[in-house]
């Protein structure tokens, strides 16, 4: 995203030899991987040399890279680039691309797929290319300039996620509307046009804490659910703690709840816990992640837990995975592993508190766990945690991290790498 920010990728086949610009057809999800990746990442990737890594998306052989920060050193270190909250180099070079050099005027969180070769940003910006696009932009994948007739913004707020089918965009945030109409948090635009959808109108409301948001959106395989978390509580008037599934084609709430978000395991300051979503390659189940508070408090705070896809009310998680007192943040699912990243200590620590409880492993601050069983694989790249990995992104031939550090499996590896397929 993941959705296709992630949440839309790639098939390979069809898409790596084309060149930028050229129409594809609609975004595929990622292949699965035959196995775990390699502990050992490539070389070939760039540097970012100050901030922190959002959000990362593979079209084709490029790579786009979004945050915040404003250098970009090359492989070598030969070469520093200024490059402010995006840029783009190819897969398996690491070549910056130079045409492409957008000005952003904020932060960028959230990149999809759009069609005929754009690219879709949602984020903290005003100004795309000196253009007033508030939140929302549709620019070209080759020049990373806007492209015409696309004419969407949001009402006084920000967009935290983006999730596309190829056709239609998801927008998640803190917005109270879009394109003037009201619209609180959640909305569906046309990908060519930004017109906003008339007939997608699933309502959040009541916010636990703070300001009524959709943190988090994960869009299935098919395209047909859409999971959202956020400070909500309540969705269509139905009580919803924090986490709801969306049936896109009714454009309304499924039958499926949890009240697996309901405890406060986090603190006043926090407004939700709720992090990232990901569904599996074959649609059949999601994980999530969270974060919370300095203390130990029960419930699912700090945890990744697997949902079924169904329309079941009250269900229960399949399993889960606590760290044991540190907060996950990314989470990206393909067919042999649930990829955790944040600045955790340890995995499989239910009974620790801030310590390495009976049963736990050290995992520094990125995992993976079994999808069958919720229990930590032998992968153990280990990374400098800091504040921790917000951006994961799964190809068809390994596994993208950024972060807000620069040690990635002993090396350096300036808030980027790549973990190729063994």
């Amino acid at each position: 995203m993941k959705p296709a920010r992630s949440f839309v990728a790639l098939t390979m086949s069809s898409l790596l030899l084309l060149p930028l610009g050229v129409a594809t057809a609609a975004p595929a999800f990622a292949a699965p991987h035959d196995g775990v990746v390699s502990e050992q990442p490539v070389q070939w990737t760039p540097h970012v040399l100050d901030g922190a890594i959002k959000d990362i998306l593979r079209i084709g052989d490029t790579v786009v890279v979004a945050g915040e920060f404003n250098r970009v050193s090359d492989a070598n270190g030969n070469r520093t680039h200024n490059r402010r909250n995006l840029f783009a180099f190819r897969h398996g070079s690491g070549e910056l691309l130079s045409n492409f050099t957008p000005r952003v005027d904020g932060t960028v969180t959230s990149l999809a797929e759009g069609p005929d070769g754009s690219l879709i940003l949602g984020g903290h910006f005003r100004q795309i290319n000196g253009k007033i696009s508030r939140g929302l932009a549709r620019i070209d994948a080759a020049t990373g300039q806007n492209v015409p007739g696309f004419d969407a913004s949001v009402d006084n707020g920000n967009v935290y996620r983006l999730a596309s089918d190829g056709s239609a965009v998801y927008l998640g945030g803190n917005f109270p509307g879009v394109n003037g109409q009201s619209r609180a948090g959640l909305a569906r635009i046309d990908a060519t046009t930004g017109q906003l959808d008339p007939d997608f109108t699933p309502t959040v409301s009541e916010q636990r804490r703070g300001s009524l948001k959709v943190q988090e959106l994960a869009l299935s395989p098919d395209g047909s659910r859409l999971v959202i978390n956020g400070t909500f509580t309540k969705v269509d008037g139905q009580d919803r703690y924090q986490i709801a599934m969306i049936d896109t084609a009714a454009g309304a709430l499924t039958p499926w709840s949890t009240s697996a978000y309901e405890a406060p395991c986090d603190y006043s300051a926090m407004q939700t816990y709720m992090r990232q979503m990901d569904f599996s390659p074959d649609g059949s189940y999601f994980a999530v992640v969270t974060a919370g508070g300095p203390q130990m408090k029960p419930g699912l705070c700090k945890s990744t837990a697997r949902f079924e896809n169904n329309d079941a009310a009250d269900s229960a998680p399949t399993w889960t995975n606590l760290t044991g007192g540190d907060s996950l943040y990314s989470v990206e699912v393909t067919s042999s592993a649930v990829y955790v990243g944040g600045h955790q200590r340890w995995m499989d620590n239910e009974q620790g508190a801030h310590h390495p409880g009976p049963g736990s492993v050290a995992r520094e601050g990125i995992a993976a766990v079994d999808p069958r069983t919720g229990r930590a694989l032998p992968w153990n790249p280990g990374r400098s945690r800091g504040h921790g990995v917000e951006a994961l992104h799964a190809t068809s031939d390994g596994l993208y991290v950024g972060s807000d550090t620069d040690r990635l499996a002993d090396a350096y590896h300036a808030r980027l790498g790549m973990f190729p397929t063994s």
